[in-house]
C-alpha cells in the first residue's frame, strides 16, 4: 500500500463499535511489517456505553487481536464531538520521535549488560550465549544488530526480553524494533 509506504506514523483507526475487524488487522500488520510508527485511534468512542471498566477490556480486546502491536499506544477520539482528537498530535510526534530516535552505541551496550545482569543468557548443550555487543544499525524503524558467540543459541524468547528491555529503558513506544542477530568469533 503506497500510503503506508510514504507515512511515516501510521494511525490505525478503529470503529467503537465494531472491535477490530480483519481489515483493520490487514492494515495493522502491512504498518507493522514496513516499519512504521503506529497509534492505535479508537474513533466513535462516545457512542459507546461506559463503566470504570470499559476502557482496560477495550485496550485488552485490541492488544489480543493484534498482539504484535502490543508497542503502539491506544487514542479513544469522537471526530464528531471531536473528543481527544486534539491529543491525536503529542501521539504522532512522539512516535514519529521515537520510530527516528539513534542512541549511541555506548549507551546501547550499557543496556544490554543491565539486562543481561537481572536474567542471564540461555545456555545449550553446556556452551552458554554470549552478547559481544550491539550497535544501531538504522532508524526507522529503529534497527539494531547484535553480535553473538553463537547465534543457534540465541533463542526468540531472549532477544525478545532485550527488545523489550531496550523499548522500557528509551521509551519506544508506538515503533517496532528490529533486530538483526550475527556471530562473531570472541577475540
Amino acid at each position: 500500500m503506497l500510503s503506508i509506504e510514504k507515512a511515516d506514523v501510521c494511525l490505525v483507526m478503529i470503529d467503537a463499535n465494531e472491535g477490530v475487524t480483519e481489515q483493520d488487522t490487514k492494515i495493522a500488520g502491512e504498518a507493522h511489517e514496513a516499519g512504521k510508527g503506529i497509534v492505535i485511534v479508537v474513533n466513535k468512542w462516545d457512542e459507546v456505553e461506559k463503566d470504570e471498566h470499559t476502557i482496560d477490556k477495550f485496550k485488552k480486546d485490541v492488544y489480543n487481536k493484534l498482539a504484535y502491536l502490543e508497542y503502539a499506544p491506544i487514542v479513544f477520539i469522537s471526530a464528531k464531538t471531536g473528543q481527544r482528537v486534539n491529543k491525536l498530535f503529542d501521539f504522532i510526534n512522539e512516535v514519529a520521535k521515537n520510530n527516528s530516535m539513534r542512541v549511541s552505541t555506548g549507551l546501547l551496550n550499557q543496556v544490554i549488560d543491565e539486562a543481561i545482569a537481572i536474567t542471564q543468557p540461555p545456555t545449550d548443550k553446556g556452551k552458554r550465549l554470549k552478547i559481544l555487543y550491539i550497535t544501531q544499525a538504522s532508524t526507522k524503524p529503529p534497527t539494531f544488530v547484535i553480535f553473538v558467540n553463537n547465534k543457534d543459541i540465541f533463542h526468540f524468547s531472549y532477544q525478545r526480553y532485550l527488545v523489550n528491555h531496550i523499548r522500557k529503558e528509551f521509551g519506544l513506544s508506538g515503533t517496532p524494533i528490529r533486530v538483526i542477530v550475527r556471530e562473531k568469533e570472541e577475540e
